[in-house]
């Protein structure tokens, strides 16, 4: 078995301040990765403290097991954190002290050409997190008609120039002319206009961050994850969420938000729905890395971290 891959955890203080308030407690991983974040919160809990984690990637719980043999604190499941309830009842945990998820793709998978996600280094064109099942994102591009390929480009990635991208993506397909990584990259280069290819933010980032979205169902994931995560919550359990783009983050604090301020009748009348807060707000302002860290880790960038707390007793 391949050993833990030791890479650099984004706003690590922060998370485990934030998600380990109970040494003794149980927690949820949702998304182990490389274990980044796993191995700062098995050393702040105590021996009798445990961890859940989670991940869809083979990979990934394949490098969990040296991590597994030397600490028995830890279970990792391949699963995604979709099923995080069922993984959690199966190993008879019914409730948790706190639930952590890093969202988005992991170093290890960025820095791997053959899996497909990023533009600078060519590989093929797959983007599945778990390679083990679907179909590579260059074949579900040959079932993807220009319109909804417009929809995908404009709803998870904010293209400003998705018509024109799609349109040469689906050229491209016609033509047997993508494949790879490389080839991807080099219609999203040619398709924006020429004063749009070389600023801050490289023509295919958006497109990338979109096809991975679609073909992965991130945003569903993320839906169902977090719904699971709050309702396995005891008392005082903590949620911590790190993402990485607006559309991320935008759909963490509305699900959080939807929690801590339930009622939806008129502000000027009494409340009728009798719907109680089961959330409150630990940290709503996402917090961001730090110069030392940005110094350091690059890649915490764009890194948003939100956090809340379950008080589904307390206004019982």
């Amino acid at each position: 078995m391949s050993a833990c891959v030791e890479h650099t955890p984004v706003l690590a203080d922060d998370y485990i301040r934030l998600l380990c308030h109970d040494p003794d407690g149980r927690y949820i991983d949702a998304t182990f990765g490389r274990g980044g974040h796993t191995r700062l919160l098995l050393a702040a809990l105590s021996e009798q403290g445990r961890v859940l984690a989670l991940d869809r990637d083979p990979q990934a719980v394949e490098a969990a097991q040296t991590l597994m043999a030397d600490d028995p604190r830890l279970q990792v499941v391949q699963a995604p954190f979709s099923d995080m309830e069922a993984v959690a009842k199966a190993h008879g945990w019914n409730e948790v002290d706190g639930v952590g998820f890093d969202l988005g793709v992991s170093s290890p998978q960025l820095d791997q050409a053959e899996r497909g996600f990023s533009f600078s280094r060519s590989g093929p064109l797959d983007m599945r997190m778990n390679p083990e099942q679907g179909k590579p994102l260059w074949q579900r591009l040959q079932r993807c008609r220009e319109q909804e390929l417009v929809k995908i480009l404009r709803d998870y990635g904010n293209e400003r120039f998705a018509g024109r991208i799609a349109r040469r993506i689906v050229q491209a397909v016609a033509a047997q002319q993508l494949h790879t990584t490389a080839d991807l990259e080099n219609i999203c280069f040619h398709a924006v206009p020429a004063s749009h290819r070389h600023g801050n933010t490289h023509p295919a980032t958006r497109t990338f961050q979109a096809l991975r979205i679609w073909i992965n169902e991130e945003y569903q994931q993320l839906h169902d994850g977090l719904q699971a995560a709050m309702r396995m919550l005891r008392a005082d359990g903590h949620l911590v969420v790190i993402s990485f783009h607006s559309g991320e983050d935008r759909r963490v604090r509305d699900l959080i938000e939807n929690e801590v301020h339930p009622c939806r009748c008129p502000v000027h009348l009494p409340c009728v729905c009798g719907k109680m807060p089961t959330m409150r707000w630990l940290q709503k302002k996402p917090l961001r890395a730090g110069e030392a860290e940005l110094a350091v880790n690059p890649r915490s960038r764009s890194a948003l971290l939100r956090a809340a707390i379950c008080c589904r007793e307390t206004v019982a």
